[in-house]
């Protein structure tokens, strides 16, 4: 199985970035994916700075993909998919169906991984997308072991299947800002508050329990989805890439436990519990199981 690292969900300041990917370079991940994928609103980075990442990345043999945001609002939003699906060095990631279609009204260009957000439950949806020129898709963090095996041994030949194996669970995405809400700010006025939270912010019941975690206009999980001890049961259901998402701190440290585990050379279970202490929240694996995603089966059992 190949190894990625997903885009970074959070608004980190630039420089903050900039360091994180040059670390990256250095680390065992075959496949990076870059660009904003929560709010049209954080431009610490542009389109060509991604791009300039996106090449010092295949410099360092790595895959690299440009990702789009899942929610295009506006124009602005639009002109940046364009930008995207325009050049023809990097694969992009659709994570809007107005991206699926500009990547392929291209005509003859690389071909493009479907994003989780695209929402693929059905192998007549993975061959429409495959038509137009997906070559990877990305499955929806709530599908259970069973239900994605028997997806991918129906998906077209030479598709292949990403499984976000690692980080919060981003339940959805809205034209409002829970994080300006939260500064008692309108969206269009936050001020950026996004900016410098590293892992988001934590939602907790009124009885202090752990619920969401906001994220500007995205809702993540409160707990870490982690797969990490269940790398056989993913390799048997034909999943070809797993996907780790940037967080904090840690992050190097969780994409060495997976490499480790992917190559053989620790125990899946022991990788897990080298990196347990580093989760930003606790772990839970309940989807993968059949069972609600907040839950945690310990030891893949």
């Amino acid at each position: 199985m190949k190894l990625s690292l997903g885009p970074l969900a959070y608004y980190w300041p630039r420089q903050s970035v900039l360091d994180f990917y040059a670390a990256v370079a250095e680390a065992p991940v075959d496949v990076v994916y870059l660009g904003e994928t929560v709010c049209s609103r954080r431009h610490e980075l542009r389109a060509d700075d991604w791009i300039e990442i996106a090449e010092m990345l295949a410099a360092a043999g790595k895959e690299a993909i440009l990702s789009t945001l899942p929610l295009i609002e506006a124009e602005a939003d639009l002109r940046l998919v364009r930008r995207l699906a325009a050049q023809d060095r990097f694969r992009v990631e659709a994570n809007d169906m107005g991206a699926v279609r500009q990547l392929a009204q291209r005509g003859g260009g690389l071909p493009f991984v479907a994003g989780s957000s695209l929402a693929v439950y059905s192998a007549r949806t993975l061959a429409l997308l495959a038509r137009e020129g997906a070559s990877r898709w990305v499955s929806p963090p709530e599908l259970s072991a069973g239900a994605l095996a028997r997806l991918v041994a129906e998906a077209p030949p030479g598709v292949e299947t990403e499984v976000l194996a690692h980080g919060r669970l981003p339940l959805a995405w809205s034209a409002r800002c829970f994080t300006a809400r939260h500064h008692g700010l309108q969206k269009d006025s936050c001020e950026y508050r996004c900016l410098g939270v590293a892992d988001g912010l934590a939602l907790k019941t009124r009885e202090g329990e752990p619920f969401l975690t906001v994220n500007g206009t995205q809702t993540q999980s409160a707990g870490v989805h982690t797969l990490l001890a269940e790398l056989p049961s993913l390799e048997a259901a034909g999943v070809d890439v797993v996907r780790v998402m940037p967080q904090g701190e840690g992050t190097l440290d969780v994409l060495a436990a997976f490499r480790e585990a992917i190559d053989g050379r620790q125990a899946p279970s022991a990788a897990f519990a080298s990196i347990a202490s580093k989760l930003p929240g606790s772990p839970c694996n309940g989807f993968w199981h059949g069972r609600p995603g907040a839950d945690y089966v310990q030891g893949g059992a």
